[in-house]
């Protein structure tokens, strides 16, 4: 898989994947604004799947969690500008406004779809790209600024998100894990989004549901994975990547451990 990446500063880059396809679990740290130039992607969360194209423009707002899958299409490589949106720069912009904050903030995926302002804002990045000499960084702050002008233009409720940089605070872990259980996410990090420390994570993880947070996410995604099969009639190369695999063989290999047929048995024996 060849994935190339240019960068003008740390936060504007121009993003180009040639293979197949490149999945990724992640949680971002950023907010990320991305225009597709070419190729398509589908984004799968908790609740909701998106799939964007050649054209599109869209927000995804930071922390949340999220399986992307990326696509070349038509004979063309997966093609996006992205820019970082990070609470450093956010918070210099919103103290030179006025604003009304609200208190809670709506997380969800914007999608702009072919809008002409951010359009025109993150075309205009494209002959950089080109261009040898070092990219000023007061032309990215300018830049940067533009878009979220154009953000707050469009949608003036995106200031709930933009301007909110509160930490994730301690929320109900199984109702979390139950609906993120297929993101390949680092303990860690899941430990960050529900308010805990690694350490208090599992110790609270053990004391809930009485096993081991591996063990319990590979035994829900097979469960899932068996679902899509028997229920959905979906093939196991529809399916691997979405509930939470890497690797379709793998896959394979545990599924028929777990339930001692092949996916593709399951998905035999119900047609």
């Amino acid at each position: 898989m060849e994935h190339i990446s240019k960068y003008l500063t740390k936060d504007i880059k121009l993003s180009s994947y040639e293979d197949k396809l490149f999945k990724s679990d992640l949680m971002f740290v950023d907010h990320m604004l991305v225009w597709f130039i070419s190729g398509e992607t589908k984004i799968i969360q908790a609740e909701s799947t998106f799939s964007f194209k050649t054209g599109d423009i869209f927000l995804i707002p930071r922390n949340e969690l999220a399986t992307i899958i990326n696509y070349p299409k038509s004979g063309l490589p997966h093609k996006t500008v992205v820019m970082h949106l990070s609470s450093e720069r956010l918070k210099k912009f919103y103290k030179k406004i006025d604003y009304k904050r609200q208190t809670q903030p709506h997380q969800k995926i914007y999608h702009f779809n072919n809008h002409p302002l951010l359009e025109s804002c993150l075309a205009s990045l494209i002959p950089y790209f080109d261009v040898e000499s070092e990219f000023p960084e007061s032309l990215a702050t300018l830049k940067i600024e533009e878009a979220i002008n154009i953000l707050r233009l469009i949608d003036p409720s995106i200031d709930s998100v933009l301007a909110n940089f509160d930490v994730p605070g301690k929320i109900d872990l199984v109702d979390f894990m139950q609906r993120n259980f297929m993101f390949n996410m680092p303990l860690e990090k899941l430990g960050y989004l529900t308010g805990r420390s690694l350490s208090t994570f599992n110790r609270d993880f053990k004391k809930l549901f009485n096993t081991t947070p591996q063990k319990w996410l590979t035994d829900k995604r097979l469960e899932l994975a068996y679902y899509y099969l028997a229920e959905k009639k979906k093939k196991p190369t529809e399916i691997y990547l979405e509930v939470g695999f890497e690797d379709l063989s793998h896959f394979s290999f545990i599924f028929k451990k777990r339930y001692g047929v092949s996916p593709n048995q399951i998905l035999l024996n119900r047609q």
